[in-house]
């Protein structure tokens, strides 16, 4: 892949006078899954709607390999998958028509998306409640579908929003090895999450957002060595670095 999985320049997103992400550039590189972290409020799921289409930028712009997302928007969609932190999806089909529904929507053949289906659902343990009703499904039954569903036309760019909650301890590990095997295949992962000793052993590199703007951005190591803790004795973890980074701007925004 010539161009990234995604590219974003310049974002910036305003609710009135409140500035929720702040001329943020990050990318996404194939072969890579790239956390998204940061407190409460920091702008990541408005930066995530924004890169899904979701949310239309007050400044800057998202390109999903290569495609333009304010000048070709549905080849830029056609190039992506997102699970937002509240799926939406159609309670009254099955987990299997819901995914038929959402194959018809990327144009996938019928056999081609019925087989991509099947190996979705059975990756993900949703074979036996495949059929039923997704208004009777749970949290974690439901959260299982909408990844089932953003990965079915099998994008270059998958990405996601707190993907881990209401999933067991089984289906957090077989999520993490699909998305660990589509970087590995080239393809990017974006995951925003508040779990940081998840992002430490899932992610290449991480980005720290913080009151909308990025504070720091690179693999583990590199943000030791940002964060001064890079020779306190013990090699800090990510939660160490992610306080220290943060620390700071948190002290003054409790003032």
């Amino acid at each position: 892949m010539s161009e990234p999985p995604l590219r974003v320049r310049g974002l910036t997103r305003r609710y009135g006078e409140l500035t929720a992400v702040d001329g943020l550039s990050l990318e996404v590189r194939a072969g890579e899954i790239l956390g998204f972290l940061g407190p409460n409020g920091a702008g990541k799921s408005t930066t995530l709607r924004a890169c899904a289409g979701l949310l239309r930028p007050d400044a800057g712009d998202i390109l999903i390999a290569g495609a333009s997302l304010a000048a070709a928007p549905l080849r830029a969609r056609a190039l992506m998958g997102f699970v937002p932190d509240r799926p939406f999806l159609y309670e009254r089909l099955s987990a299997r028509e819901f995914l038929d529904f959402v194959g018809a929507l990327y144009g996938l053949a019928p056999d081609a998306c019925a087989a991509r289906a099947a190996a979705l659902l059975a990756r993900l343990d949703l074979v036996e409640a495949a059929d039923d009703l997704i208004e009777g499904c749970s949290l974690g039954m439901r959260q299982k579908v909408s990844v089932a569903a953003a990965l079915l036309h099998d994008p270059p760019l998958v990405m996601l929003d707190e993907p881990l909650q209401g999933l067991d301890p089984r289906a957090a590990r077989a999520l993490k090895d699909l998305l660990r095997e589509r970087a590995a295949g080239g393809g990017g992962v974006l995951v925003s999450t508040h779990l940081l000793d998840v992002a430490e052993r899932m992610c290449d590199r991480v980005v720290i957002l913080h009151r909308g703007q990025k504070v720091a951005e690179g693999s583990l190591e590199e943000l030791r060595g940002a964060s001064g803790l890079e020779a306190s004795g013990a090699p800090a973890t990510l939660e160490d670095v992610f306080l220290e980074l943060t620390r700071e701007e948190a002290a003054e925004g409790g003032r």
